[in-house]
């Protein structure tokens, strides 16, 4: 495993060709073990994390974030994964799913997912300006669904291979590459990114004969990849007491008066990281408006 999980920006060809590509195994790792998720819902989410990771650094303000919600008509329920400077948080209604394997032997996402339903990104550019994208789903395997996110809502076609490795517990290799030919991009070079493109269909197992700043290398030989940027990643919650509490005082005070009355006290569980914020009596007597 690699040292950190980290994210190359790079281009192609003299600038003609944007390329984001990342390893995210151990971000992927904590996310299954915070939520004891099965094989194909560590995938599931693994997929969602690392093309959130993409878009997440996509975006280059200080307090800006973005929040992708999956919600396919799958037995998973919605998944959603939030982003902010290399760092991403996640969850899934039902995190413990359990599948068969498809008949070629690999993880049924598309299944658990479902085929039909959204995609949204909701992108907080700060200042309460937000901007807000929906697409349909078009597998549930979460990579063809960023492709088309990316060409119908944001009117820009892209190549996007998403893939996480699992044995049991365990995360072999997760990781996801994005490539978007930019405008004026000649259609040879894009030619080029088509006839190659079979090299990243299974994008965990390449990861694991080499790190990802080799493959960048091998893959685009012949096509000056220079590697712009690199951006640590990780997995990161940003909950707290403050947080939990403003949650309660926006219930409202007849049901923080009932929570009060009737459960003499609560317990606030955290969907991202599964920390607990227990409130005594006297503690949401305080918050009453």
């Amino acid at each position: 495993m690699a040292e950190r999980d980290e994210m190359l920006q790079a281009d192609l060809c003299g600038g003609q060709v944007r390329v984001m590509l990342c390893e995210t195994t151990r971000t992927v790792q904590k996310c299954a073990d915070i939520h004891e998720t099965t094989p194909v819902c560590t995938a599931a989410l693994g997929r969602l994390m690392t093309g959130t990771l993409m878009l997440g650094i996509m975006m280059k303000g200080e307090d800006e974030s973005v929040t992708v919600t999956v919600k396919g008509d799958g037995p998973i329920g919605s998944l959603v994964a939030v982003a902010d400077h290399g760092y991403v948080r996640a969850c899934a209604d039902h995190p413990r799913l359990e599948l068969p394997l498809r008949a070629d032997g690999k993880l049924d996402v598309g299944t658990a997912v479902g085929h039909t339903g959204r995609m949204s990104v909701i992108k907080d550019l700060g200042m309460k300006k937000q901007y807000i994208g929906q697409c349909e789903l078009v597998s549930g395997e979460i990579a063809m669904d960023f492709a088309n996110y990316f060409t119908v809502s944001e009117q820009q076609p892209s190549l996007v291979a998403l893939g996480v490795l699992v044995s049991g517990n365990a995360v072999l290799k997760a990781g996801g590459l994005l490539i978007q030919p930019l405008p004026g991009c000649p259609d040879e070079v894009i030619d080029q990114l088509e006839l190659r493109s079979p090299m990243f269909a299974d994008i965990s197992r390449e990861m694991t004969f080499a790190p990802i700043e080799q493959l960048c290398e091998d893959w685009f030989r012949g096509m000056d990849p220079k590697i712009l940027e690199r951006t640590p990643l990780g997995y990161r919650c940003t909950c707290s007491r403050e947080r939990m509490e403003k949650a309660l005082i926006s219930l409202g005070r007849k049901d923080l008066q009932d929570l009060i009355d009737e459960d003499r006290g609560a317990e606030l569980v955290c969907h991202f990281c599964r920390s607990k914020y227990f409130f005594t009596t006297q503690q949401l007597q305080a918050l009453l408006p």
